[in-house]
């Protein structure tokens, strides 16, 4: 027997009780929305011990909860000897503070928005997701902020000796104070670099390269299908956003048509608002896109509530208006029947398998289609000292046909209306 114990130093996961209140308003049964809840704090981390859910048509203004099921909470918490509660809507800052007392101040009491900040903290990787995220938790954080020093303001309001000279502003004025700083440089940051990111969607619009973005749900396989189109090597893992930063790659359809796609931060139901309002510039790829495909994991019970999810979203950010398709993935967790009952269904939308490859080739057909829509068919001459105008309709044209002229290069082209535009001075007839 060895003289030394083994010290392990691995974390250990923190047990969560969940919490959610049924009050018969939402398409996603409660059953359904514990059920992600509890992925999301497995996401982050923690071991779920126990879910506790309560029937009520409306919340209880101090405690969310019943008094009955509140003092059912504190047993399990003894009992479990849970680390935090975890509720499935939002709290007010008067509910958690009452929870927090009630289940003991060493018991952490969060809500869902602040569980899915946690997650967003943990795997934003860039400089502009951090600050994202970090917007978004102070504006979470700042009508929760609660004085730490009110021993302070009793040693003030006892008199006696010194109580004559005050205490100047008080921790909380004090703490509020440097969030509010702090709130508002983060913004002017954002402001600076949406600006940055501005110029390059400007460059990418004048260029006139079709862009489309990939939007959807958390999970539902958007990263993976960008590397499967573009070799992009962007992180893929099977837990709830897996990516925050957006990602762009440039690829070449068959015809010839140079596109970008474009990888967006993946939605959520009861996605929180200020998420959205700090992410506004990373969303912004998806509203500049000529094309959104709805990436959805048809392998998903709940897949059409997603997609009622995602588009509620996208109408929030003003991009339901942009042509899209929706592509169902991950039909290689399918059974035969499943699937052809699937296609049949739906035959407006392209399933593929990008794990495996499957219907992808399809779907780039699709996008080329799409691309094409609207596009006109022309002849121009070219003048050889055009040189980069010929290396752009190669680039950004389907050439249907071409030879070389004593003047110039002479094309017949399909052109998006942005480049016929910039061809019509060369116009010619094809004789």
């Amino acid at each position: 027997m060895g003289r030394f114990k083994p010290l392990y130093t691995a974390p250990v996961p923190e047990k969560a009780i969940l919490v959610g209140v049924d009050m018969g308003n939402s398409e996603w049964s409660i059953e359904e929305s514990m059920d992600e809840l509890e992925r999301l704090a497995q996401t982050d981390g923690a071991e779920v011990v126990y879910r506790m859910v309560q029937r009520l048509d409306a919340p209880v203004p101090k405690t969310f909860i019943g008094s009955g099921k509140s003092e059912e909470l504190v047993s399990l918490v003894r009992n479990l000897e849970a680390d935090v509660v975890i509720f499935d809507d939002e709290l007010t800052p008067s509910q958690q503070s009452n929870l927090e007392r009630i289940v003991g101040r060493d018991v952490k009491v969060i809500d869902r928005t602040a569980l899915i900040l946690d997650i967003f903290g943990e795997h934003a990787k860039t400089n502009e997701g951090r600050l994202q995220v970090q917007l978004a938790q102070l504006q979470y954080v700042y009508p929760r902020l609660r004085g730490m020093w009110s021993h302070l303001v009793g040693e003030q309001t006892r008199g006696g000796i010194g109580s004559r000279f005050g205490q100047g502003e008080s921790q909380l004025e004090v703490d509020r104070r440097l969030v509010r700083k702090r709130i508002s440089w983060l913004r002017k940051e954002l402001d600076r670099l949406e600006t940055r990111r501005g110029v390059r969607s400007k460059a990418r619009w004048d260029s006139g390269v079709y862009r489309v973005a990939l939007v959807g749900y958390t999970n539902a396989g958007k990263s993976t299908l960008l590397n499967r189109l573009t070799n992009a090597g962007v992180y893929v893992q099977d837990e709830l956003f897996a990516t925050l930063d957006p990602t762009t790659r440039a690829m070449d359809l068959e015809e010839g048509r140079k596109i970008t796609v474009t990888d967006t931060v993946g939605f959520i139901q009861k996605l929180p608002t200020m998420l959205v309002e700090s992410f506004k510039s990373t969303l912004a790829e998806v509203t500049a896109a000529d094309l959104i495909l709805k990436v959805v994991d048809c392998s998903d019970r709940n897949a059409d509530k997603e997609i009622a999810a995602v588009d509620s979203i996208l109408k929030e950010i003003g991009a339901d208006e942009i042509p899209s398709v929706v592509v169902y993935n991950k039909t290689d967790l399918l059974d035969k029947d499943g699937k052809a009952q699937m296609l049949a269904s739906r035959p407006e939308c392209e399933f593929i398998s990008a794990k495996e490859g499957t219907g992808v080739k399809g779907l780039l057909y699709r996008v080329s289609q799409e691309a094409s829509r609207g596009d006109k068919t022309m002849t121009v001459l070219i003048p050889y000292e055009k040189g980069l105008l010929m290396k752009m309709v190669h680039e950004r044209c389907q050439v249907v046909r071409e030879r070389y002229e004593q003047e110039g290069l002479l094309a017949t082209v399909k052109a998006s209306k942005r480049m016929a535009d910039t061809l019509t001075p060369y116009e010619a007839d094809d004789e």
